[in-house]
């Protein structure tokens, strides 16, 4: 059963490779982390697309390359949307000196582990999310090969 979906708005501008292989370790991160999917829409958009719903619903006038809205309520499945910017993807990647689907996975997983609770506000927070994202990225490539 399909849960998890990727979109793309404003324009194609990023190829993600690998879709069922990726759908199906984020689904097990799910599970790992004792959350239950009902459905989870991962939207690629461009900067101009991403910043106006950081204005309009979060009220940041910045650029992100990462908004997570969480629409399960008190309820333990996880049903959300996911909104990466492209254009920010590519930019890191570059910036940091990775292979575009290194920060596009990493990306995708740190917006996951948003929705299996993790937080990123403080210092703490940050070194687990950072930790968790690390320990994804690594299991995601013994997986996918």
């Amino acid at each position: 059963m399909r849960k998890i979906y990727f979109h793309y708005l404003d324009r194609r501008i990023i190829y993600i490779k690998n879709k069922t292989t990726l759908k199906s370790f984020i689904a097990k991160v799910f599970h790992k982390e004792q959350k239950e999917i009902i459905r989870i829409d991962c939207i690629f958009c461009s900067d101009e697309y991403l910043i106006k719903i950081n204005k309009k619903f979060l009220r940041h006038n910045f650029y992100t390359d990462i908004i997570t809205f969480d629409l399960s309520g008190d309820n333990q499945k996880v049903a959300a949307e996911i909104y990466i910017s492209a254009d920010r993807i590519k930019e890191n990647a570059q910036k940091n000196n990775v292979f575009i689907y290194k920060e596009i996975y990493r990306v995708l997983f740190h917006g996951v582990l948003h929705l299996c609770g993790y937080k990123d506000k403080t210092l703490e927070e940050i070194k687990i999310m950072r930790e968790k994202e690390d320990f994804y990225l690594d299991l995601y490539n013994t997986y996918s090969t």
